[in-house]
């Protein structure tokens, strides 16, 4: 995906005119880097160069608005949201001669679309956001947007290859938990595969009003399957479905380095067995969940959670006493670099539970480019690592890829 970096220093420059304000106070806004995401989106690098002869304090925005259409259907777009990374903070105090970096995601990115930004001061900045020529219109009275000629323009009917047109499930959906395939030889699980997702139900970003207390709902699903691949046949050792709704807050800023939210939900999780071998259970969690900025973009997350058992448990009577009720997730690491994860169960009176690890590490750092994969290493002791397992002692060790982390 190629991305125009002219359109996001337009967007940038349109949330309550930040743009106007800095250029008054001296500060000149640049475009350093612009890094398209393996989950879509992409993350920019923002400068603030202080071109004024006083040290000066730039103020950016934590969001910014903008507008995203189809040139075949004008009218009917969409809002899409730039955030600031959580490691920029929200003031920098700029030296003359010097310059600050300021990081933004753009989550809801579309080749072929139509970008503008309508809250800019009553004037409008409308681009192609496609590979190729691009198109500009601006007002006379601005003169930070040169339009560019339009030597061709973008066919008004999409690609027959856009699933987006007329499907909002595909503007709703995103990554939930990792996205892999891993293996260790030697045990009767030697590969592991994960697939993950989850749905915006109300889907805020399809609307254009701002958001509304119905935007935290999602459902989501995962599916892990465990495969022994030493046996004859190779067959699935067991595959645990756990589909759940749930709902997260919308999160509260604590300071320039903290975030604060929350999350409660209603789990289903199943081998899709019979017999001896079926095990089902139904839980009740809820958890808060803190991201801290620690400096060289490097983040802190840390979710605990508990849960509660909720319907028939015949299947699998006794598995409170090995899952507990309460766990950790503790997470560190770059965006664009080196991150741990680690996650555990505990049930305090029978000191029995388990915790697992994954570590993993952009491909196209090691090899100097390459597909957006990830090199994930995992690891697990304890109980459960699957449901039909949930009463046994494991210790498990897998290496391979990751699409999402």
């Amino acid at each position: 995906m190629k991305i125009d970096p002219t359109f996001l220093l337009a967007a940038i420059l349109a949330a309550a005119s930040p743009g106007t304000a800095l250029a008054a106070n001296g500060i000149e806004i640049l475009i350093g880097h612009v890094e398209a995401q393996a989950t879509g989106g992409a993350m920019v690098d923002i400068h603030l160069l202080n071109t004024g002869p006083v040290t000066t304090q730039a103020d950016v925005a934590d969001m910014v608005e903008a507008r995203l259409e189809r040139p075949s259907a004008l009218g009917t777009g969409r809002t899409v949201t730039l955030r600031r990374a959580p490691a920029t903070p929200a003031t920098f105090s700029i030296a003359p001669g010097m310059f600050a970096t300021a990081r933004y995601r753009l989550d809801a990115f579309q080749d072929g679309a139509l970008l503008s930004i309508p809250s800019w001061s009553g004037q409008a900045v409308t681009l192609f956001a496609a590979p190729g020529p691009i198109r500009a219109t601006a007002s006379a009275l601005d003169p930070q947007v040169v339009a560019a000629p339009a030597e061709t323009s973008i066919p008004v009917t999409p690609s027959p290859s856009d699933r987006t047109v007329g499907n909002a499930f595909l503007e709703n959906l995103s990554a939930y938990q990792p996205i892999y395939a891993v293996y260790g030889p030697g045990t009767n699980s030697e590969a592991r595969i994960q697939l993950s997702f989850k749905y915006q139900l109300f889907g805020s970003e399809a609307r254009e009003d701002r958001p509304a207390l119905g935007d935290g709902f999602y459902f989501a699903y995962t599916q892990r399957m465990f495969w022994d691949l030493g046996a004859d046949s190779s067959p699935f050792r067991n595959i645990d479905f756990q589909p759940e709704l749930f709902y997260t807050t919308q999160p509260k800023a604590l300071s320039d380095t903290a975030t604060l939210a929350g999350q409660i939900g209603l789990r289903h999780e199943s081998n899709g067995r019979d017999g001896d071998l079926s095990r089902s259970l139904n839980t009740i969690y809820v958890g808060p969940m803190a991201a801290f900025s620690l400096g060289n973009e490097t983040r802190l997350t840390v979710a605990p959670r508990a849960w509660i058992y909720a319907g028939d448990l015949s299947d699998n009577a006794d598995i409170r006493r090995y899952r507990g009720n309460s766990g950790l997730t503790v997470e560190i690491g770059q965006d664009d670099g080196l991150r741990l994860s680690a996650s555990s169960r505990i049930n305090f009176s029978s000191g029995k539970g388990s915790i697992a690890a994954d570590l993993s590490y952009p491909l196209r750092g090691i090899l100097g480019g390459g597909p957006d994969f990830y090199l994930f290493g995992q690891s697990f002791v304890g109980y459960g690592e699957n449901l039909l397992d949930y009463n046994r002692r494991t210790t498990r060790l897998r290496i391979g890829v990751a699409l999402v982390r």
